[in-house]
């Protein structure tokens, strides 16, 4: 399966919805909080985001909770 690592703050709410759903599918993620990690939000900025969820799935980037993204990165069609 492919690696999993998705940008996140305290207040998101799609941030809440996209992790649970993730936990859900039983795949393993590394969550990266913007708001208490500083190299996470260099990181994040570093690759042209301002926003969150960002998830990073194996090099698919993909912006905000979409369900149908994130299943085709993952390969759960």
């Amino acid at each position: 399966m492919e690696k999993v690592q998705i940008y996140t703050s305290n207040t998101c709410p799609y941030c809440t919805m996209a992790k649970d759903y993730l936990k859900e599918h039983g795949v393993d993620f590394e969550e990266r909080n913007v708001q208490t990690d500083a190299a996470a939000r260099d990181e994040l900025i570093s690759k042209g985001y301002t926003g969150v969820p960002v998830l990073v799935i194996g090099d698919k980037e993909i912006v905000g909770f979409d369900r149908k993204q994130i299943d085709a990165a993952l390969n759960k069609n």
